[in-house]
């Protein structure tokens, strides 16, 4: 009932993220140079859809977009296209709902201890690769995405929708970039500050104290806002315990299974340690049972997973042309010394057991959404990561129109948008991906964009890909 109560409360109290649709009329000069749609009416005919909400994909369909939004979905010569329209005739393509990256951040980390906010190049990428709303979950740089997420909402540059999460909370030694709690009081006071600069989300890190956590959780719901975490010495049950709204990365950061967890502390090995637990143990259960009862959603973060295994497809020739030469240069050394030398405690098996975890999540009735994380050695690029984590879901067992009702739908859901985003239903805003080829036979069609509508207006996607070509990492 708790969990019921805030949801309801949120929906009043958080201001949504812009819900109108933006017409080309007011997109500046330098957003325009990606527009390749501009049409008030536009049909987009014969196209295969998978529309999020996990039916069955539909040949043969028309989607009509009007002023922004989805005027018309259904068999094609069925819906009426109006005179003046203009009319794609997109045989041979799919179309679904714009991704909804529910851990996708506005800066980067590299091999090498590199570092960089990525203001240009990240909302071009994830725009050109079909992801049309980010949470950033964590933040280093809050002013910064603050004030890009506002020039974007104007239209004065190309980008997702961005949900605005605070800078990271975590205890102890901590990280210089984030902010170390001492007190609740302390967390109190830092959660209040945020909330009236417009973060909306709260992002818990790996040595968060108990108390803490639970001061912030209680603070951040009284302003309505919500919170989520990369937990380690806080668990899952216990982090749903104190009131949490969303859990991050799945198996691998949950200590709910480690022997000699300790009260808040965070024990070494738990990586080895969860690879190996059997996901269909009462332990794994209990936790399920945990979290759907208190309606806590978990984010897949598979392809930053994927970085450290050996002998994994993990350089995508479009991330390596992104990447700024010497990012490149460190990005592949680092590569090499895990798949020639062996040099990670990432195996496949732990890989695959995460995907297992998520799966019986799911299976269980769980919600489960996807975020890229660009972080980690900085193989998984902004977009290119999210769509690796479709791959990498179906490589996990889950079928295509489930997957993307996982990158897109459900994301929506744990922002509280999906009643205008995240599925192709009448009345939404017209954010779609096109993508050339059968993305229900074939999960590398998903790298295939060729037109983004972000309320209803087209961009080109190799023009925004290429807009940022050798850049990633510098800016």
């Amino acid at each position: 009932m708790r969990k019921t109560l805030f949801v309801i409360t949120a929906a009043v109290l958080v201001a949504p993220v812009s819900s109108s649709a933006q017409r080309p009329d007011s997109l500046s000069e330098r957003t325009r140079e990606y527009v390749s749609v501009d049409a008030a009416v536009v049909a987009l005919t014969n196209v295969l859809v998978i529309d999020g909400t996990g039916a069955p994909a539909r040949a043969n369909q028309t989607v009509l977009i009007e002023n922004g939004r989805i005027a018309a979905v259904g068999t094609t010569g069925d819906v009426v296209v109006p005179a003046g329209a203009e009319v794609l005739d997109l045989s041979g393509h799919t179309v679904f709902p714009g991704m909804v990256g529910l851990h996708n951040h506005l800066y980067y980390t590299a091999a090498g201890g590199r570092g960089a906010q990525l203001t240009f190049s990240a909302p071009r990428l994830y725009l050109a690769a079909g992801v049309t709303t980010v949470r950033t979950t964590g933040s280093r740089a809050p002013y910064a995405e603050i004030n890009l997420k506002n020039v974007i909402d104007r239209g004065g540059s190309p980008g997702p929708r961005i949900h605005i999460t605070a800078p990271y909370i975590t205890g102890g030694q901590g990280i210089t970039t984030m902010t170390i709690l001492n007190s609740p009081e302390q967390a109190r006071r830092f959660v209040a500050y945020w909330a009236e600069e417009g973060a909306t989300w709260l992002k818990a890190y790996t040595n968060v104290g108990r108390a803490e956590l639970a001061a912030a959780i209680d603070e951040a719901h009284k302003h309505g806002m919500k919170v989520t975490g990369h937990l380690c010495s806080v668990s899952f049950t216990e982090a749903v315990e104190l009131g949490i709204d969303n859990l991050e990365h799945g198996l691998l950061t949950n200590t709910d299974y480690h022997p000699d967890k300790q009260p808040n502390e965070c024990p070494r090995n738990n990586l080895v340690i969860a690879g190996g637990i059997d996901v269909s143990s009462p332990a794994v259960q209990a936790t399920f049972e945990t979290m759907i009862e208190n309606g806590v959603p978990m984010t897949s973060t598979l392809s930053v997973y994927e970085l450290f295994v050996p002998n994994r497809p993990t350089k995508d020739p479009r991330a390596l042309e992104a990447m700024a030469p010497e990012v490149r240069a460190d990005y592949l050394r680092a590569r090499d010394a895990i798949d020639l030398e062996g040099q990670s405690p990432f195996t496949l098996e732990i890989l695959h057991n995460a995907m297992a975890y998520e799966r019986a999540f799911v299976e269980a009735g769980g919600m489960l959404a996807a975020g890229v994380d660009p972080t980690g050695n900085g193989g998984a690029l902004p977009g290119f990561g999210d769509q690796r984590n479709y791959e990498l879901l179906i490589e996990a067992g889950f079928t295509p129109e489930q997957v993307v009702q996982i990158v897109s739908a459900n994301g929506a859901k744990v922002l509280d948008v999906y009643g205008d985003l995240g599925s192709i239903e009448v009345g939404k805003i017209a954010d779609l991906v096109v993508v050339s080829g059968d993305l229900t036979a074939d999960a590398s069609v998903i790298k295939l964009v060729t037109t983004v509508f972000k309320d209803g207006v087209g961009y080109d996607s190799a023009k925004l890909i290429a807009a940022v070509k050798g850049r990633v990492g510098i800016n």
